[in-house]
């Protein structure tokens, strides 16, 4: 997707050869006109694949999974990282490590919104060691749901989360592939550096 790329490289910030920072336009700021077209993406890619709903984390996943809800017309449910008093009972749950918090955190969804009837689209906003991406088909499998694919943002395809999704046998549409972070620079895959 050319204009995410364009955005990666005009906004982004290399912070070392594994840490991109998009806080501009992804996960601290919004720009909703990207947004959208992310969604636009998402759903065109996803359209045959008799969506029900989508499935991302919080909160950098909502901006991007609420765009292609609505162009799917489907509900999108956001796991929590944190228990709330009316998120206590009837849940799925998966721990997920985070390598940029060092973290290990519970995520959690009601046993409410996701059935053995629903087709899932998993939505994310990074895709780095696939911990978060694993996480959330956890949380479908357990649902007994279908998974439909996993959409993500931007993948650091250096990395192997790419690979533990797609040896699953789960699809997977990665909307910006980066191949290199070195030396500051963004390098796509199959591509020159910008």
């Amino acid at each position: 997707m050319e204009l995410l790329k364009q955005k990666i490289v005009n906004e982004g910030k290399a912070l070392s050869d594994t840490v991109l920072k998009v806080d501009r336009f992804l996960n601290h700021q919004i720009d909703p006109q990207l947004m959208q077209e992310i969604g636009k993406e998402f759903a065109s890619l996803f359209q045959e694949s008799g969506i029900t709903k989508i499935l991302t984390l919080e909160s950098s996943g909502i901006a991007p999974s609420v765009m292609t809800g609505l162009q799917l017309d489907v509900p999108v449910i956001f796991a929590r990282k944190r228990k709330s008093l009316t998120l206590v009972e009837n849940l799925y749950s998966a721990n997920v490590y985070s390598f940029t918090k060092q973290e290990t955190s519970e995520i959690s969804i009601s046993s409410d919104f996701i059935t053995s009837e629903d087709t899932v689209l998993v939505i994310d906003d990074f895709l780095a060691n696939g911990q978060a991406a694993l996480g959330l088909i956890d949380l479908v499998k357990q649902a007994g749901a279908k998974i439909a694919g996993v959409g993500i943002v931007i993948e650091k395809a250096f990395q192997e989360g790419g690979s533990l999704i797609e040896e699953q046998g789960i699809r997977l549409e990665s909307l910006a592939k980066i191949a290199s972070l070195s030396k500051g620079n963004v390098t796509f895959e199959e591509e020159e550096t910008i």
